[in-house]
């Protein structure tokens, strides 16, 4: 019965004067570790009976086996992995701590994926291995459990994220079982998703193999070809041409085909690859026979059969197969039948328990042989020779359940006694054939639904490991896990490395060229934006100079000298506050409002019966925070006055706002309910006309240049209020620095 092994460790103390050692792992050397005789037992976990001739081993160094009182000892230090193995368990890898006595109980297999479950309590055990070899045990025999376990295996390590070495050796090993169950389409794409994690040669070996037997005849030969450009060991080498040989002579190449093969026999024979030898030269043999060229297909097939002989009774009966076939295709009957019956006494002497020798597909199957014996016979027309090779044939297919050689044996031996005149025999065999056929149309039903089943459950399978897949991404992503596959390449010869160091001086020097040519235009480009800024401020201040002193003249017109010495005050306070802002690009916004507010009150004095006003700060608003160009609002409330409210009838209403749109934005409107700005269009005269051009046109200018040198910092829109297009609102959007 197939057991898994659950660990129970048992600690035993050690009394008396023992020395204590500074467990620090991985900071230690193996070498300065040290050894003591580490003792165990393994038994079986229903009966306690001891288990013997089990593999103890430490990876490298010990190596012991179990008694007949199932104990072993083996000198170890802290730190070594102790492997527990036989046919009967699964393999437990342990990582020795201290000086412990191990006591390892062999559970019953029904307890299923429970004990592995509850060996799992012990973390110094690499589950991933154990599953990872579980799912290689069963690859040939059970494919959804084998599937399950790599499932299994990529789970145990799901928290932490699969290594790139981990996932290649997964997807590898579900590429393996696609492989071996012929569903060739998802081992390609498993060993890609490999080579994704890890770039094997091994595994791209495999993908050229599937590729070859998916019918990707072309992706099969770049790839071989791609791999000779490695560097490969000489049974690589063999390998890849051997397989580039099958390729080309599936696509019937015989000319490269046969040149490829000639080249992997010559490696082999070079090295003393003795299998490869073999096969080779059978290899050969098939791509001459395929060619029609029977002579030297013949000398390679004689070449085969002397070495296979040599080798051990399986490989002989599978090459004596190979030649008889050769000699039917070319009618050479004697032979093949000689090389037959060979191949049923090679049969009879091989010993095994594999399941594949009842396979209906596979040749070296005593009924099958007798089949093709008797074959050859009715081919000669030597029926009665032919008869006792298919009741021979029938009987094995009967002791093997191979409904499909009985089927063709009965038939054939139905057809024979018909053909020699036993009418009756024939009836007889003929029944006997219609049973068969009956019987194996339902064994194929019942085949066709199994494979139906076994296809969805494989694609649930596969299914859940693409969603582990995915999983491991995201787990990599989250933990910054970032693994490297790229080597560094050394210079062959310092003139190689001085060269390339030129050219990358020479390239640094061109780029910091570059750079410093980038660096003057930009730099030039500034001052000459800054430059144009000075210019239209300064433009701007005797604009607004020569505004205020025309207000300070129609006082002195008026005969209200209170009114122009007050106004004067407070103009001079507005100068003085002008001049010591003029130098400065920017300024902090509780400044501007300062300079807005005495603004609005010297316009306000001037016009009381003209407007009101309102100025209000949003009390949430970091007015320290931001800054604006000086004197930016003073035009737009100079026109709201000048234009807007100034011709209105009846006193007017200007409303400034200041509030914080967010974070990086403060929001500025200045709101009036004059008469409009068409109306104040057609009032102007033309030198009014021309003035207020050049006042405004300076503010866009200056607004233009900011917003190209600071990207997009001051945003203008100006609307209407009222349907009847009066009143004027302007909005500012003035960004962070």
């Amino acid at each position: 019965m197939r057991l898994r092994l659950v660990y129970m460790l048992v600690l035993s103390f050690f009394f008396g004067s023992t020395v204590c050692f500074a467990q620090v792992r991985g900071t230690e050397s193996v070498s300065s570790r040290p050894a003591f005789m580490l003792n165990g037992q393994v038994v079986d976990a229903e009966t306690d009976l001891p288990i013997p001739k089990v593999n103890i081993e430490i990876t490298g160094k010990e190596y012991a086996t179990t008694n007949n009182a199932g104990e072993f000892r083996i000198r170890a230090s802290v730190g070594d992995e102790l492997v527990i193995k036989s046919d009967a368990f699964e393999t437990v890898y342990y990582t020795v701590e201290d000086r412990q006595r191990v006591t390892v109980k062999a559970v019953p297999a029904k307890t299923g994926n429970a004990t592995i479950k509850k060996v799992a309590r012990n973390k110094n055990v690499d589950f991933f291995r154990v599953y990872m070899d579980s799912a290689r045990y069963y690859l040939k025999i059970d494919a959804p459990k084998s599937i399950g376990f790599v499932t299994q295996a990529l789970e145990a390590v799901a928290a932490k994220g699969a290594s790139r070495s981990q996932n290649a050796n997964a997807f590898t090993t579900l590429g393996d079982i696609n492989a071996q169950w012929q569903q060739y389409d998802l081992a390609i794409a498993n060993y890609k998703r490999s080579l994704d994690s890890q770039n094997a040669i091994d595994t791209r070996l495999k993908l050229a193999q599937a590729y070859m037997m998916n019918n990707n005849y072309q992706e099969s030969i770049a790839t071989y070809e791609a791999l000779l450009q490695q560097s490969l060991s000489n049974y690589q080498q063999v390998v890849i041409y051997e397989g580039l040989g099958d390729v080309y002579k599936a696509i019937d190449d015989i000319v490269n085909s046969v040149s490829n093969y000639q080249q992997g026999l010559s490696i082999a024979q070079r090295y003393k690859i003795t299998p490869k030898v073999t096969d080779l030269n059978s290899k050969i043999g098939e791509a001459y026979a395929q060619g029609g060229a029977v002579e030297e297909a013949e000398d390679y097939f004689d070449n085969s059969l002397n070495l296979a002989n040599r080798e051990n009774k399986t490989r002989a009966a599978t090459e004596k197969n190979r030649v008889a076939d050769f000699y039917n295709q070319n009618q050479d009957f004697d032979k093949e039948i000689q090389l037959r019956q060979e191949t049923l006494s090679e049969l009879d002497d091989i010993v095994t328990a594999s399941p594949v020798t009842t396979d209906a597909s596979n040749p070296l199957t005593p009924q099958r042989q007798n089949y093709k014996i008797a074959s050859a016979y009715v081919s000669q027309d030597k029926y009665e020779e032919a008869i006792p090779f298919l009741e021979k044939s029938i009987e094995e297919a009967e002791k093997s359940s191979d409904l499909v050689v009985k089927k063709d044996a009965t038939r054939k031996l139905s057809e024979i006694y018909r053909d020699i005149g036993n009418f009756g025999k024939a009836a007889e065999t003929y029944e006997k054939y219609a049973d068969v056929v009956n019987e194996l149309y339902v064994k194929k039903e019942q085949e066709l639904s199994q494979a139906a089943r076994f296809s969805k459950e494989m694609a649930l399978k596969q299914s859940r490991i693409a969603g582990l897949e995915n999983e491991r991404e995201l787990n990599e992503s989250r933990y910054q896990l970032a693994f490297e596959n790229q080597e560094l390449i050394e210079k062959n010869n310092r003139v190689q490395r001085w060269i390339i160091g030129s050219l990358i001086v020479i390239a640094l020097l061109f780029l910091g060229m570059a750079y410093t040519q980038y660096k003057s235009v930009r730099q030039q480009k500034y001052a000459n934006n800054l430059l144009a800024l000075k210019s239209l401020r300064t433009q701007m201040n005797p604009h607004f100079i020569f505004n205020a002193l025309n207000s300070v003249n129609s006082f002195i017109a008026r005969n209200d000298e209170r009114a122009a010495n007050k106004y004067l005050s407070e103009f001079s306070q507005l100068m003085r506050s002008v001049l010591e802002n003029s130098e400065e690009d920017f300024i902090p916004l509780s400044k501007e409002i300062e300079l807005l507010r005495l603004y609005v009150k010297l316009e306000h004095f001037r016009f009381q019966d003209k407007f009101d006003y309102t100025i209000h700060v949003d009390e949430a608003l970091a007015v320290d925070q931001f800054v604006i160009p000086p004197m930016l609002l003073q035009p737009y409330v100079e026109n709201a006055v000048w234009h807007g409210l100034r011709y209105k009838e009846e006193k007017g209403n200007l409303r400034i706002l200041f509030s914080q749109r967010d974070a990086e934005t403060v929001a500025i409107e200045i709101i009036d309910d004059g008469i409009g700005r068409k109306k104040s269009k057609a009032l102007k005269t033309e030198h009014q006309k021309k003035q207020q051009s050049k006042g405004m046109g300076n503010i866009e200018k200056r607004i233009a240049i900011l917003n190209r040198m600071y990207q997009d910092k001051v945003d203008v829109t100006v609307e209407n209020v009222f349907d009847n297009e009066e009143g004027t609102k302007v909005r500012l959007l003035v960004k962070k620095e």
